[in-house]
């Protein structure tokens, strides 16, 4: 079988914020020999939001994934950390880098699945003080700070945008090991796809895509990749999987081009998503793969 990666989303609107339960869903995905952990982001919710035609209940605990990861990364050692997605406009860049590089220092360096998108919820900008229309400028602003602070020294750096403008700012500490966090682009639109190209080092499109339509917006990153003069060889290319998925099913996606597969549990149950993440594992022999 090809070889691609594997990773968990462990979204606690719909399993809970219990910490036992969820330091224990981590180390578990963790001794099964999954990459990567990732958690989703909605900063508030209120009464008629809705994501496509469902309407999210206003009571979803959704934790900031940050902080969240932050635990994940002290009860665990080896396993990567991820966000999908992180609503990037709705943070300011330079607070962002700080709590950023904190994570990834005090994890040793896994905080490297930064999946950052838009948002879908006018009300949810609103409440920030952003304007919706303009999330998508506000994010490629923001990228390019994230990325000029990690790489900044001790002389400061500037900026001038249109939403962002400083000079002289130094951001420490650094990523761990002094190297910038990857910063990978989410969504289901063409535009995500060109803003993956442009500028980010690997591309997470939604799960609500017909098959034409997903093979058009990878196409559309890695030409928007070579336009920008960047090498698509590293353009990495994630996507949702199911837990119950084939062998057969992920040779498929890999002749696809993607390199990396994250999925979620379905059981309600803590135990029986144990049994899920081990049944898993066994099928595809992530351990095997761990401790080779």
């Amino acid at each position: 079988m090809t070889r691609v990666t594997f990773g968990l989303s462990y979204n606690t609107a719909h399993f809970g914020v219990d910490p036992d339960g969820i330091a224990e869903f981590a180390r578990h995905a963790e001794e099964c020999g999954f990459e990567s952990l990732y958690l989703p982001e909605h900063v508030v919710l209120y009464r008629g939001a809705k994501v496509g035609a469902f309407e999210l209940p206003p009571s979803l605990p959704y934790v900031d994934p940050l902080d969240c990861l932050s635990f994940v990364a002290a009860a665990t050692r080896r396993i990567l950390l991820g966000t999908a997605v992180l609503l990037l406009p709705y943070h300011h860049p330079v607070i962002l880098a700080k709590r950023l590089a904190t994570v990834d220092v005090l994890s040793r360096g896994r905080m490297r699945l930064l999946t950052v998108g838009l948002g879908a919820l006018p009300g949810e900008a609103g409440a920030v003080g952003v304007d919706f229309a303009t999330r998508g400028r506000r994010a490629d602003e923001a990228i390019d700070v994230l990325r000029l602070l990690w790489g900044g020294g001790e002389d400061g750096v500037a900026f001038a945008g249109e939403f962002f403008a400083f000079d002289g700012l130094c951001s420490f500490p650094k990523p761990y090991g002094g190297t910038r966090l990857p910063i990978h682009v989410g969504g289901s639109s063409r535009a995500a796809a060109r803003r993956a190209g442009r500028r980010g080092d690997g591309y997470f499109p939604g799960g609500a895509l017909d098959a034409r339509e997903r093979a058009a917006q990878w196409e559309l990153a890695r030409s928007a990749a070579v336009e920008a003069g960047r090498d698509t060889d590293t353009l990495e290319y994630t996507r949702w999987g199911a837990i119950d998925m084939t062998e057969e099913d992920v040779e498929r996606m890999a002749e696809q081009g993607v390199t990396r597969i994250v999925v979620s549990p379905a059981a309600a149950e803590p135990e029986a998503r144990r049994d899920e993440l081990s049944a898993f594992a066994e099928r595809f022999g992530l351990r095997a793969a761990v401790s080779g």
